[in-house]
């Protein structure tokens, strides 16, 4: 009897881990509001639609938001904090540079109307950029959610993750790697620079002295963008439909035609080449990739359970 009460323990304990294991790592799910905020999504997609509709670009802007969002130690809307001197936002991958923050504010003052202390910034952003990507003729998705606020933002991480535009394909492969992406969701993933505008610093020295670009391409480009000065003035990073979602991207890529060094090392004799020729060809396989990649990001390291909180407001902590 004795021995049988001994051996029960250990089962008992696998047991009891297992169920805190369970219960601290709650899963992403797409039905997570249905019954605490059912009209969540709604509320969402009418807001972000309204911000499109006043400035196309903003679709990019909310993606590329999103994005830097869960390169930052995950999911976690930690990008959206500028409650603290020392935030992601002042980062110089992100200052003057990264956008629409007042849109998800916004967009959280419409949700907390309806369902106060209940969706997380997190998740609208999430959702936000789904519904940026369908406003300019990309994919749709179902979001996984549940996701919930961080509590403090992450400058360090943001320094060091944080893709650059001047890096190579084997150094942008590994920090895709190193997020839990391949190389295929990373090309996916890059196609959305079918959309939206860079500054000029960040292709200046490409226009003016890159060796793997077309002459064509380099002097129309150079119009209107000085070799020292103007760094901050925009121009679109895809020119034949730059506000649509769409393989054109890839087609210039192909014709050395792509405005960004690290957009046209996708196609440099590398790895990716096949990749870039098959999106080239094939936008429908280009746009449901984008959309698996963009849903496989959505699940880096979100916080969950009694992680985190909710905020009520998107860019300072409760």
């Amino acid at each position: 009897m004795a021995s049988n009460a001994f051996a029960f323990v250990p089962a008992l304990l696998f047991l009891l881990m297992m169920l805190f294991s369970s219960t601290s790592k709650a899963q992403l799910s797409s039905t997570f509001y249905d019954k605490t905020c059912p009209n969540a999504l709604s509320t969402i997609r009418t807001s972000i639609r309204a911000g499109i509709s006043r400035e196309r670009r903003m679709a990019a802007s909310l993606i590329r938001l999103h994005f830097h969002d869960c390169f930052i130690k995950g999911c976690d809307g930690s990008i959206l904090l500028n409650d603290t001197a020392n935030n992601e936002r002042e980062v110089i991958f992100n200052k003057n540079s990264a956008r629409g923050y007042e849109l998800i504010d916004n967009t959280k003052t419409e949700v907390e109307k309806i369902c106060p202390g209940v969706v997380s910034c997190a998740d609208i952003l999430a959702v936000a950029a789904r519904d940026a990507s369908v406003a300019v003729s990309g994919p749709s998705w179902t979001v996984k959610l549940g996701r919930r606020d961080s509590t403090t933002p992450y400058p360090d991480v943001a320094l060091s993750d944080l893709p650059r535009f001047t890096e190579s394909l084997p150094e942008l492969i590994a920090r895709f790697e190193h997020k839990g992406l391949s190389e295929r969701d990373m090309v996916a993933l890059s196609g959305s620079h079918s959309i939206g505008q860079a500054q000029c610093f960040t292709f200046r020295d490409r226009i003016y002295n890159g060796g793997d670009i077309d002459a064509g391409f380099a002097s129309t480009r150079r119009r209107g963008y000085p070799v020292s000065s103007g760094d901050s003035k925009l121009a679109p990073l895809e020119l034949v439909t730059p506000n649509q979602l769409d393989n054109n991207y890839f087609k210039n890529l192909l014709q050395k035609k792509g405005l960004l060094q690290s957009d046209q090392v996708l196609f440099s004799g590398g790895s990716t080449d096949t990749i870039v020729s098959e999106y080239s060809r094939n936008p429908s396989t280009f746009l449901a990739d984008f959309a698996s990649a963009m849903v496989k990001m959505g699940d880096i390291e979100p916080l969950t359970g009694s992680a985190g909180q909710i905020r009520r407001i998107c860019h300072a902590v409760n």
